[in-house]
C-alpha cells in the first residue's frame, strides 16, 4: 500500500490584514484559503491560527486504470455510489469537483475510500494524484456533505414486498459476503434482477472495465451464489457505460 502524506498549515487572521495562503509542506504549492474557495464566512471565534493534518493514501486495485484513496475519513455513511459520468454527479459535491480534474473518467465512493478510473493511456497517474490529493483535502475540510441526501438514490438490495424468498436470500449474500470483498478492490458489484434462474448485476468503481472482472462473476460471484442459492443457474453483467455503450453481457450458465 503506498501512503500519500498531506499536511497543511492554514493561519486565519482578522480582516484587517491580508489574506494568508495555505502552504503545502514540503510540496513549494500554495492554494488560496478554504473560506476564499467555498465564498463562505468565517465565525470571528475562528480567527486564529490552527494547524490540521490529513493522511491520504493510496492503494492499487486489479484495474491498472483505477486507483482507491483512502483518506482516513468516513465517505459515506452507508453501501457505495457510482459515478460514471459527470452527468451522474449530481448528488456529489465532491463527485462534480473530481469531474474537473483533466483525465478522470469515473469516480466511485465507498464507506471509507473513493476509487478513481481514469480514461485509458491518456493521462499517467503521476499527473492526476496530486490534483485529487488536493481535492479530497480541500473538500473534506469545507464541511460540505459527501452526498446531498435528498437526492441519493435508493439502496438497490433493499428490503422490497415484492422480493421471494430466492431474491431475498441474494440480496443478503451480496451485501454480507461478495460487496465486501469486492469493496475491498475498489470496486462494488449492484443487483439488478433475478429473472429464469439468471441474476443480473452491474459492476461498479474499479471492477468496470477491469481485466479480471470476468474471473471476479464466475469463479467468486457465480460460485458463491450457486452454493447457497441452488436456484441460480448463472451470473449476466448489465453494465452499462455513461456513454450509453454497452459492456457484452457474460452469461455463464451451468
Amino acid at each position: 500500500m503506498k501512503i500519500c502524506t498531506v499536511a497543511f498549515e492554514c493561519i486565519i487572521i482578522h480582516c484587517a490584514q491580508r489574506y494568508p495562503v495555505c502552504s503545502y509542506h514540503g510540496t513549494g504549492l500554495t492554494r488560496p484559503p478554504l473560506h476564499k474557495v467555498a465564498r463562505s464566512p468565517i465565525p470571528q471565534q475562528t480567527a486564529a491560527m490552527f494547524i490540521r493534518n490529513m493522511f491520504i493514501q493510496t492503494q492499487d486495485t486489479p484495474n491498472p486504470n483505477s486507483l482507491k484513496f483512502l483518506p482516513g475519513r468516513v465517505v459515506l455513511e452507508a453501501g457505495t455510489m457510482d459515478f460514471a459520468g459527470p452527468r451522474d454527479a449530481y448528488c456529489s459535491p465532491l463527485a462534480r469537483q473530481l469531474f474537473r480534474i483533466d483525465g478522470v473518467k469515473s469516480v466511485f465512493f465507498g464507506p471509507d475510500f473513493i476509487t478513481i478510473t481514469k480514461a485509458d493511456g491518456q493521462t499517467e497517474w503521476i499527473v492526476i494524484k496530486p490534483d485529487v490529493f488536493a481535492t479530497i483535502m480541500d473538500f473534506f475540510t469545507s464541511g460540505l456533505p459527501v452526498v446531498n441526501e435528498a437526492d441519493a438514490p435508493r439502496a438497490d438490495t433493499a428490503p422490497s414486498e415484492d422480493d421471494d424468498e430466492v431474491v431475498a436470500m441474494i440480496k443478503e449474500l451480496l451485501d454480507t459476503r461478495i460487496r465486501p470483498t469486492v469493496q475491498e478492490d475498489g470496486g462494488d458489484v449492484l443487483y439488478r434482477g433475478f429473472e429464469d434462474g439468471i441474476v443480473k448485476l452491474k459492476m461498479q468503481g474499479s471492477c468496470t472495465s477491469c481485466p479480471s472482472s470476468i474471473i471476479t462473476l464466475k469463479s467468486g460471484i457465480q460460485n458463491m451464489l450457486q452454493f447457497y442459492v441452488p436456484e441460480v443457474e448463472g451470473v449476466e453483467d448489465v453494465t452499462i457505460h455513461s456513454t450509453h455503450d454497452s459492456i457484452p453481457d457474460f452469461d455463464f450458465t451451468i
